[in-house]
């Protein structure tokens, strides 16, 4: 037999579920958020040193694709530690993180992006933007539960100064 006790504490239970839920839906909002105007970075630098400086050169996509990726990443990092995970983590250690996941995407990405560019004839801009979100989803995962997996929410609070 259930007593009040039990109800009542299942009641909070699945409470504290729904409102877990809502924060991880909106904190995956924001890394996107976050993400695009990461992409708008990589777009941008992508075109200007794609059309620009490695323009009929034998590795035209793959410089261009490296360099705007790393300007991307930095971005991301910067803003999504801070504001999506808010994480007092140890930041060498994070970057660790974000970089030992960069050294099995960005040879990966480099080496399919060459392929299907050069190799079959696809669309640099429509290779640059499957690969950014192969990106998102797969960055979004390591970073939510391999970095800040138990650190999510750690970041003091700023107490707001009142206007004297």
């Amino acid at each position: 037999m259930e007593t009040k006790e039990n109800i009542t504490t299942e009641e909070t239970a699945i409470e504290e579920n729904k409102k877990n839920k809502k924060k991880e839906i909106f904190r995956a909002i924001k890394f996107v958020l976050f993400s695009a105007s990461a992409g708008i970075v990589q777009a941008v630098s992508f075109t200007i040193l794609s059309e620009l400086i490695f323009h009929d050169t034998d590795n035209e996509y793959g410089w261009s694709y490296f360099i705007a990726l790393t300007l991307s990443v930095i971005w991301n990092f910067t803003f999504n530690r801070k504001f999506t995970f808010k994480s007092a983590k140890n930041v060498p250690v994070a970057m660790l993180l974000t970089i030992a996941y960069y050294l099995v995407f960005t040879p990966l990405s480099i080496w399919w992006g060459i392929a299907l560019v050069n190799k079959a004839g696809w669309n640099k801009y429509l290779v640059l933007f499957i690969t950014m979100f192969i990106n998102l989803v797969t960055e979004f995962l390591w970073q939510r539960y391999v970095i800040y997996n138990k650190n999510v929410d750690t970041l003091p609070k700023k107490k707001k100064e009142e206007n004297k």
